[in-house]
């Protein structure tokens, strides 16, 4: 397997779209079996879906940047996001432009990042920790 390959899921929601919001990602060396995946997080205090998965796009592009990566797969279920990252789609909303605009500039300083859209239950270890994280948004909105 090549040196500093990762496989990244990621995703994002917001409960009342916008409102609450988060973001969650699982990252794995791609060589890695078993070893135990990174998990990371993000509270957003109110934001679209389409935000809170570019967040979680950028989280994850950001840890392999910093890890050394030189390929990243990164696999989401949503089609909106793989689609612009892949090109297909324009990116004709305003608040995601920047966004976008940060992930292309992070993913060319990887190298290599392919996107896979895949069905949401197979992303459901970065569906947890995305819900955790609008959990944690909501409670923060209460206090």
């Amino acid at each position: 397997m090549t040196p500093g390959a990762y496989q990244a899921n990621i995703d994002g929601g917001a409960r009342g779209n916008p409102g609450p919001a988060g973001w969650g990602a699982v990252i794995r060396r791609a060589d890695a079996g078993d070893d135990a995946p990174v998990e990371l997080h993000g509270a957003l205090p109110h934001a679209t879906n389409n935000v809170a998965e570019y967040q979680g796009l950028l989280a994850a592009l950001t840890w392999c940047l910093d890890h050394g990566a030189a390929s990243v797969h990164v696999k989401s279920d949503s089609l909106l996001l793989v689609q612009q990252m892949r090109g297909v789609y324009k990116v004709k909303n305003e608040g995601l432009k920047p966004l976008h605009g940060q992930a292309r500039l992070l993913a060319s300083r990887i190298g290599r990042v392919t996107f896979e859209h895949v069905r949401r239950e197979l992303n459901k270890d970065a569906d947890r920790l995305a819900n955790f994280a609008m959990d944690e948004a909501e409670n923060a909105a209460k206090a």
